[in-house]
């Protein structure tokens, strides 16, 4: 595959090339507010893309080898991957509704976890898992063992 070459939708969109399911480009999404952040759900497959189906959102981008080999190796869909990780790691330090018991968010927070592990490496999702864990313990540790055990799993 070429540099230029775009191996799926996903990648394009990443690469500010395509846009997602609903016809947003990644500067809109990433612009998105911390009310849209958390009532949108189906933004978080486009930012953060898995090589299994969500279960959360029927039809969600699903990417395959080739298109994560390309992700990884494609400096533009690093940049973008970061700047989402970043601009999720702000949303959740800015608000408190996801640090309880239950809530999709900690779905949400696996989901990031395991792309930044298989599209930008081990060491990025541990930084973000850091993140979240203090910010958890810093909330009394409300969120339930078997979420902090999927995060955990998702960066052993």
């Amino acid at each position: 595959m070429a540099a230029d070459e775009i191996a799926g939708p996903v990648h394009a969109f990443l690469t500010l090339r395509g846009l997602d399911g609903s016809g947003r480009s990644f500067p809109e999404v990433l612009g998105f507010d911390d009310a849209q952040i958390e009532g949108v759900h189906d933004f978080i497959q486009w930012l953060f893309p898995l090589r299994e189906p969500s279960r959360a959102v029927p039809g969600a981008p699903v990417i395959g080898a080739a298109e994560a080999e390309a992700i990884r190796h494609d400096p533009w869909a690093q940049d973008s991957l970061t700047a989402a990780r970043a601009r999720m790691l702000f949303f959740y330090a800015e608000t408190k509704g996801w640090l309880r018991p239950y809530d999709h968010n900690h779905l949400r927070i696996t989901r990031i976890l395991t792309s930044l592990r298989d599209l930008v490496g081990l060491e990025e999702a541990r930084v973000f898992h850091e993140r979240i864990t203090a910010l958890n313990r810093a909330a009394g540790s409300p969120v339930n063992p078997e979420s902090l055990d999927f995060w955990r799993r998702a960066v052993s």
